[in-house]
């Protein structure tokens, strides 16, 4: 066949359609955001191919499995096996890293165990398993005709007199005997101190190393001297040399024994090579006094201890310290002694002190040890089974790098295995970049090639897919959870090239997000080369460049939601862009354009950033020109969030939200008092469980139960606001506890979520369900769309301001009641954005927007940057961190970082407004702008 065919498709928003996509080719599906793209590409084509697999699964594992139901859709042919690579489905792991999963980090395991060398972690020599022929080739050779002496380490630090051993070698014929470093005649009468370590070497043969007869007496001595001392052996050559041998994987200088290197011993995830303190995660967490105690000017009866500032049980604890040891409870607690601070925070040790406690209304006087807040919580933290208490409780620990390794996450035997003078730590840990040029220039010996020759090739190959897709500033012990949707996309992506499969069909989710211009043509040779393999490359994208270089092209809209789900157009994108009812097609050929503002805001209060030197930064000098529209740009991996998340955002929340995070270095920051609230807009998740959704997370919920809870019916049968919480038992459905869908364990696969079959997804009982109000009930108000929810609830301000907002920043076509875990970075970002827009402002407030134009069609982007220029025009300040070329044109100042990535970037290559940026010829950013800005 030579075309994927979905016919009568009616999933979602999708309108009965029917599509054909060629068959290994390179098609690019697009439209506006919520027109039905993913609707079509992930829960149809993807979903029934998924579906179909586990049908051709035997019966007996099919049992273990849920059986997946079939998509809203009459029939899909030429489906082969399908791979989805998007942005929701990554495992967000601790355990993960780039190097695990792109399967590079496992080749190096093996690179490691056949050709490192091991080292002693403790005085630094060569460990090796050696044959007693190895080692008499290894002396002749260092020896040449010279003499030597054959030693056999028979003690090694052990205490003792060792008389009857010492005479047993005298008896034996021996002469001499080395013992701390002084020779002894065995002759002489020999007194040991009984409680001192010693070592003892017996000298078994002195050898001229010329004729026939030394080889001989070489081999018997050596010989003899392994067998004395149970494998060890030491040889002093007359130039002054010490050779030290063994025939297991100990080190005979320090009698530490090793285990067999093999793989599985530079696993981080394997108890033979996890550091025993943070089991392979590479970090620990322990209760920060910092954080317990959150203002110092605060005294304890005030609540100094911040876990613990209602607690009338602690208030008493601290009453009894304070009698104990004579310091005051009204005194700020900056002003305690650090004594008294030490006893508050870290217990009395063994000293037992009296308290008082409440026992059937009675205060009673008891005497005990007391641990210290620190020890209380951490044995409330590692006691509790409950998430919540355990989540409340981390906002009073800090995280770093275990104090064993380092963050090195392995243990001390695995980090004393060296290749080139480098542990595989120190490979995982540089840039991509480096690590390219690293194994490029490799020299290897014969043995070596013949060994590890494939192994670097495989490695060499996987490392480059990663830099052609501009990660090459990221290293391969970068944590999972640390990468953003576009990263951890493009990271699966680099794995799927490197497996080579042909005839698979790739499901794509906005690869772009997250990509400057400069590499985008990388990832767009990266697509096509998956393509050249006989495979079929589907993608969902906004991204222009992307859209031109595709062989086909599917334009679903016109609009969003229910606008949406039709084939507005589908061919060459020479088709699209003469078809007039397309809104792609006419801004990709020019008709539409998001337009360049009239002027640009100048502002001479500032807010500077001096000295900044985290991670790739060079003690950079910024400022940022209050009351204007800011963009932060330069290519993947230049320092952008570096300057504006850990810099600039985390040092004015210390000033002025209080916050303890840690601020990236930096000398100063000036023009704070200029400020006086920041607030970070970013892609993180917005709720972590299929409860939350848009109308609880903007608070449009709260208002939407007040209204039922006030009709005549709830007031009949006594229903309050409660009653209509699906979180409560009073009004949710016994089955699924409210949320609608019930969790199945897999056996062998990711658990799933399925229609709960009580309430059918409704997640209330029939008695809530009754109670309707414009003869819509709860379940059918939180499956209304935002654009349907604006209209019902018009004449209700506080509900129907929250939703315009949402309207206006492109999420009409979001259910009320849709869950979070279903949401793109870039939807919960809009929708973080909306409940900001949605307060009262000061004026005097600086936002700060990580990449919002993620999963956004052009003309959502014009929507965007008309709600950015409503924030400054309110007197605000806007920092965007963006790739975007036409919200970067849209901005009054533009600081560009670079000019590379990781160690090549950090430096600040231009500033100024995006038509002085362009006269910066060193500036990636400008070459790109230029030609949206119209500059030749």
């Amino acid at each position: 066949m030579k075309f994927i065919s979905v016919v009568g498709a009616r999933e979602h928003n999708l309108k009965n359609i029917d599509v054909k996509i060629p068959r290994r080719s390179f098609t690019v599906v697009t439209g506006v955001s919520g027109s039905g793209k993913s609707s079509l590409v992930f829960d149809i084509v993807f979903a029934e191919a998924q579906r179909r697999f586990m049908e051709s699964l035997s019966s007996y594992v099919r049992q273990f499995v849920e059986k997946l139901d079939k998509p809203d859709v009459d029939f899909v042919e030429g489906l082969s096996p399908s791979v989805s690579v998007d942005q929701k489905t990554f495992h967000r792991n601790p355990r993960s890293t780039v190097g695990t999963i792109t399967e590079i980090y496992d080749y190096m395991r093996v690179l490691f165990s056949v050709v490192g060398e091991l080292r002693c972690y403790k005085c630094g020599e060569e460990i090796s398993s050696q044959t007693s022929s190895s080692m008499i080739e290894k002396i002749r050779k260092e020896a040449g005709k010279k003499s030597v002496f054959v030693y056999s380490p028979v003690v090694q630090g052990r205490k003792g007199v060792y008389r009857k051993e010492l005479e047993d070698m005298r008896r034996e014929g021996f002469v001499r005997v080395r013992i701390d470093g002084e020779t002894y005649d065995l002759e002489d009468e020999i007194e040991l101190s009984r409680n001192k370590k010693h070592t003892i070497e017996l000298l078994v043969d002195s050898i001229v190393l010329r004729g026939e007869n030394s080889q001989k007496r070489l081999t018997e001595a050596v010989s003899m001297a392994l067998k004395r001392s149970g494998g060890f052996l030491k040889c002093e050559i007359e130039n002054g040399k010490t050779l030290t041998f063994s025939e297991h994987f100990s080190c005979p200088g320090c009698s530490i024994n090793y285990p067999e290197i093999s793989p599985r011993l530079f696993s981080f995830n394997s108890p033979y090579g996890a550091c025993s303190n943070c089991q392979g995660l590479g970090s620990e967490s322990f209760f920060d006094p910092e954080l317990i105690v959150e203002d110092a000017e605060k005294s304890l009866s005030e609540g100094a201890i911040k876990p613990f500032e209602d607690s009338k049980y602690i208030a008493r604890i601290l009453k009894g310290l304070s009698e104990h040891y004579g310091f005051s409870l009204n005194v700020p607690f900056s002003q305690l002694s650090p004594s008294d601070k030490e006893k508050i925070l870290y217990g009395s040790k063994t000293e037992n002190i009296s308290f008082r406690k409440m026992r059937k209304g009675r205060l009673r006087e008891y005497t005990a040890t007391f641990p210290g807040i620190v020890g209380i919580l951490t044995e409330w933290h590692s006691d509790t089974k409950s998430e919540e208490i355990r989540e409340k409780l981390s906002r009073y620990m800090r995280i770093i790098p275990c104090r064993t390794c380092d963050g090195a996450r392995l243990n001390k035997i695995a980090l004393s295995v060296i290749f080139r003078e480098k542990t595989i730590s120190d490979l995982a840990g540089m840039p991509v970049c480096d690590l390219i040029a690293y194994f490029g220039s490799l020299k290897l010996s014969d043995r070596e090639r013949k060994i590890a020759g494939e192994i670097i090739k495989e490695i060499s190959s996987r490392l480059g897919f990663l830099g052609d897709i501009g990660l090459g500033y990221v290293s391969l012990d970068r944590m999972a959870p640390t990468l953003s949707g576009g990263e951890a996309q493009r990271v699966r992506l680099a794995t799927q090239v490197g497996s080579k499969l042909t005839g698979i069909t790739y499901v794509l989710d906005e690869p772009s997000i997250g990509l400057h211009p400069k590499d985008n043509k990388k990832l767009v040779e990266m697509l096509k080369s998956i393509r050249d393999m006989g495979n079929t490359v589907v993608v969902v994208e906004h991204d222009e460049e992307t859209i031109k270089s595709a062989d086909f092209v599917l334009d679903i809209g016109p609009g969003a939601g229910e606008l949406g789900g039709e084939v507005v157009c589908s061919g060459s994108v020479g088709k699209i862009t003469r078809c007039a009812g397309s809104v792609t097609g006419n801004y990709i050929s020019g008709k539409k354009k998001i337009p360049v503002p009239a002027s640009r805001r100048f502002s001479d209060i500032r807010l500077g950033i001096r000295g900044a030197f985290g991670n790739n930064l060079r003690k950079l000098n910024v400022d940022f020109p209050l009351g204007t529209f800011i963009c932060v740009t330069g290519v993947s991996g230049s320092g952008k969030s570096t300057l504006v998340v850990d810099t600039l955002y985390r040092g004015l929340s210390r000033k002025l939200n209080r916050s303890r995070d840690r601020v990236a270095p930096h000398r100063e920051i000036i023009g704070t008092k200029n400020l006086d609230k920041v607030i970070k807009v970013d892609q993180s998740p917005i709720g972590r469980t299929p409860r939350s959704n848009p109308a609880t997370y903007t608070g449009v919920l709260s208002e939407i139960r007040k209204i039922f809870s006030m009709l005549p019916e709830s007031k009949v049968m006594g229903y309050g606001p409660d009653r209509f919480s699906f979180n409560l038992s009073q009004g949710n459905c016994a089955g699924c506890g409210g949320s609608g869908t019930v969790k199945i364990e897999m056996h062998f696969l990711p658990d799933v979520y399925v229609t709960c079959e009580v309430c059918e997804g409704k997640r209330y009982n029939d008695e809530t369900l009754m109670i309707r109000y414009k003869g819509k009930n709860i379940s059918d108000v939180l499956e209304m769309t935002i654009k349907k929810a604006a209209v019902f609830f018009e004449n209700i301000p506080k509900i129907s301001g929250k939703l315009k907002v949402l309207n206006e920043i492109g999420l009409a076509y979001l259910r009320l009641g849709q869950q979070v875990t279903t949401l793109s970075g870039g939807e919960a970002q809009r929708i973080k954005l909306s409940r900001e827009l949605g307060k009262r402002t000061s004026g005097k407030t600086l936002y700060i927007l990580d990449e919002p134009s993620v999963g956004l069609h052009f003309d959502d982007i014009r929507k965007l940057v008309l709600i950015i220029q409503r924030l400054v025009d309110l007197g605000n300040t806007v920092v965007v961190i963006e790739h975007n070329l036409d919200i970067i044109k849209c901005a009054d100042h533009v600081i560009d970082l670079g000019p590379g990535g990781g160690e090549s970037g950090g430096e600040l290559v231009a500033c100024g407004t995006p038509e002085q940026i362009c006269e910066v010829s060193a500036s990636h950013t400008a070459f790109y702008l230029k030609g949206v800005l119209g500059i030749k």
